[in-house]
């Protein structure tokens, strides 16, 4: 078996088309959904992260706009420009980048965003969305890795589903979002490793979502044949950028896999501007 390639661009540009649909119809009826990201000093991964945050915002009609701050900005400066824009009805979405400077508290930064208004749902308002099940605005991640399972067509009541990872950003709302849909899942862990369970549940699963950050934890041949693969990981190892599972082998025991790089990343801004969307119509009380 050779595994079909799940590439986040084609499923990107189809959801891309809705988005411009969506945003044209706001327009009509006088809303101009806005985007902001903020950013304090300097990040190479953030500057290339936000320079395609601004082209695909832009050529879905979305404003974008950037929030640059000094290294130098004190946290109490950052809380205050969070608020301000949380107050600004101009702003359908805030997206705090990081890492953050030293000494800087990243989860009480997101803390500070508006629940309506935060598009990568990272604060605790949209995280707990997505683990009771509720309308909300969840990670954009674990969205992407989501939507590419549904692009295979499964029907996933009742499929064996493991996730391997307990990010609260990402392992743990894809898990709920598969429970919604009746999947069975199990989480693996650094736990699961200590009790000698990893292979096992691995070996069983119909479709295998991985998001540790760990280079080829997941050896190819533990694939279960005719597996879907998702592959959230991206690592660097020797110059060049490898998943959380190991490639050629798992691609050819699975029926799709997702490659890296391609696969889940392309997808992520997308599903941003989607809930940049989503975010326009709640705060307008357009449903």
């Amino acid at each position: 078996m050779s595994a079909i390639e799940l590439r986040g661009a084609p499923v990107a540009q189809a959801i891309n088309e809705k988005i411009m649909a969506e945003v044209a119809g706001l327009r009509d009826r006088g809303v101009t959904p806005c985007l902001v990201s903020v950013q304090v000093g300097e990040d190479d991964a953030s500057r290339i992260y936000r320079n395609q945050q601004e082209k695909k915002a832009v050529a879905a009609g979305i404003t974008y706009r950037r929030v640059d701050m000094p290294a130098e900005t004190s946290q109490d400066q950052l809380a205050q420009r969070i608020v301000s824009l949380n107050q600004d009805p101009g702003v359908s979405g805030i997206i705090l980048m990081t890492p953050l400077p030293k000494g800087m508290n990243l989860n009480a930064m997101q803390g500070l965003i508006d629940p309506r208004k935060d598009v990568d749902g990272v604060t605790a308002a949209n995280l707990g969305a997505a683990m009771a099940g509720r309308p909300g605005l969840y990670p954009s991640t674990a969205l992407s890795a989501f939507e590419l399972i549904l692009s295979t067509g499964v029907d996933l009541k009742g499929k064996e589903t493991v996730v391997v990872g307990r990010s609260v950003i990402v392992s743990r709302p894809v898990f709920m979002m598969l429970i919604e849909r009746r999947a069975t899942a199990t989480m693996c862990h650094t736990g699961t490793q200590a009790a000698g369970m990893f292979e096992y549940h691995i070996r069983r699963a119909e479709i295998l979502v991985v998001a540790t950050g760990q280079p080829n934890l997941v050896p190819g041949a533990w694939v279960r044949e005719g597996a879907i693969v998702i592959d959230v990981g991206i690592n660097y190892v020797d110059d060049k950028i490898v998943g959380d599972v190991e490639y050629a082998p798992a691609a050819e025991r699975a029926a799709c896999i997702t490659p890296v790089p391609g696969g889940v990343g392309p997808l992520t801004v997308t599903m941003l501007l989607r809930n940049t969307i989503t975010a326009a119509r709640m705060q307008h009380g357009l449903g």
